[in-house]
Formats: C-alpha cells, structure tokens, sequence
C-alpha cells in the first residue's frame, strides 16, 4: 500500500520594518478630545497588516502643530525619525497620505529628493509610494495632487481673509478677548454716569476715580485689582485696545 505524502505550504510571516509619520497642522487637533493624530495611526496601522509590515513602539514619530508648508529639516519629529530610520537601518517611513509628509509641492519634492538619495521610500496608507520615480505617470500625479492640495490651502487662507476684512468693516474688530463693554454692560453704564460732569461744580471725575468707584462696586480686573485709568478711558470710548487676531 502506498502512502500519501501531504506536503504542508508554511506562510512567511516576516515583516517589513518600518517607522510612521503622524503631522497635524492646527493646535485645535492636538490634544485627548481630537482624533486627527489617532485616524492617522490607524490608517498606517491598517497599511501595515494588510501589506507586511510592522512598526515597534517606539518608531512612531509626530509633529504636532506643524505646518504642511514647514521645511522637514525643521520638524523636531521628522528630524527625530530621519535619525532614527539612519541609525537602525530602517528605510520605509509610512504617512496616511501625501498632505501629511508635506502639503506645499516644492517642500513635497525636495524632501522626496532628499530621502531617495538617503535609500528612505516613503509610502501612504494607500499604498503609493511617494519616492517612486519610475513611474512617469505616477510622478505626474503626485505633482499634480501637491499642487492642488498647495491651492486648497491658498484658498483657505484667502477665504478666511475675507471673513476677517468683512468682520472689521461691519464691527470694527475681529476675534481677540471680548471687550469689556461686551462683557460687563453694567461697569459701561456707571462708568458712563460717574464720567458726567457734575451739574453743580461742572467738574468730571477723573479715570482713576472712576475706576475706584467701579471696584467699590465690584467691577475689577481678572486680577480682582481695580482697572487701570486707561482701561476705563478705553471702555468709556467704546474700544477695548484688541487687535484682530489672525485665523
């Protein structure tokens, strides 16, 4: 009787190491309530299980608050994972995508120069692979996404202007503290009674008076000191000194 022979296929499963990249470009996504650093992970995470490659602990590298148009040799995080990925021999960084490494196409193709001279390929969370460059066609579309991603902004940035120019024409500030006027209504309304002359001396109380007057009403500085004489001749005015503050 002959016996079978069951041949029995064993599945590699070594792993591609490799470091990730996490940037987020405004402080109001960093922080335990926003998720722009966790989608990010999770992206690359994802990446990483379905194309064989693993990232350790303490490989992952993230500017937070940076700008997509910041050079990369002048992130802290970039720089960290540039020496990290030297040191060990690395030489795959993984990004969610495009925008993340560098928003700004100039910056997108120096830093992409950079880094194939160094042996580094950088991938997406799709799968593209930013450092290719023999791919005509590839190339073209990475240039032309840096360049619409570089527009989108611009037109942010310029929307957001207009916003701004269109708040000062109609109110005359825009962003900053809250006036004091705004605030507390009833320090304008005695500071406006207290500044009337006096019918019978015709004389006026001074700001200092006034503010002292306000505090004995409990009108005060966050400090809990009474307000300065030209904090009272700014509120008394109608302006409270702020300058509009960018977006």
């Amino acid at each position: 009787m002959t016996g079978r022979t069951t041949k029995r296929t064993t599945r590699n499963t070594t792993k591609i190491h490799a470091v990730g990249y996490l940037r987020t470009s405004s402080a109001a996504n960093v922080g335990n309530e926003k998720d722009s650093d966790k989608r990010q992970r999770a992206a690359i995470e994802r990446f990483c299980k379905s194309g064989g490659y693993a990232i350790a602990p303490e490989d992952w590298f993230y500017d937070e608050a940076v700008s997509g148009a910041d050079q990369l040799g002048s992130r802290l995080g970039w720089s960290a994972l540039m020496d990290r990925i030297l040191g060990n021999g690395v030489r795959t960084v993984i990004v969610e995508d495009a925008s993340r490494f560098a928003r700004e196409l100039m910056v997108q193709e120096q830093g992409i120069l950079e880094l194939r001279k160094a042996g580094v390929t950088v991938l997406t969370a799709s799968g593209d692979d930013l450092t290719a460059s023999n791919d005509p066609g590839r190339t073209m579309i990475r240039q032309i996404m840096g360049s619409f991603s570089e527009y989108e902004k611009a037109r942010l940035v310029a929307k957001l202007k207009s916003a701004r120019d269109r708040k000062i024409a109609e109110t005359g500030r825009c962003g900053g503290r809250k006036a004091l006027a705004d605030a507390d209504p009833d320090a304008l309304a005695l500071a406006r009674r207290l500044r009337r002359a006096n019918p019978t001396t015709g004389k006026r109380m001074s700001y200092r008076e006034i503010a002292k007057s306000l505090a004995g009403k409990g009108h005060v500085a966050a400090n809990g000191k009474p307000l300065s004489p030209s904090v009272v001749k700014r509120l008394l005015g109608g302006q409270d000194g702020r300058q509009c503050q960018g977006a």
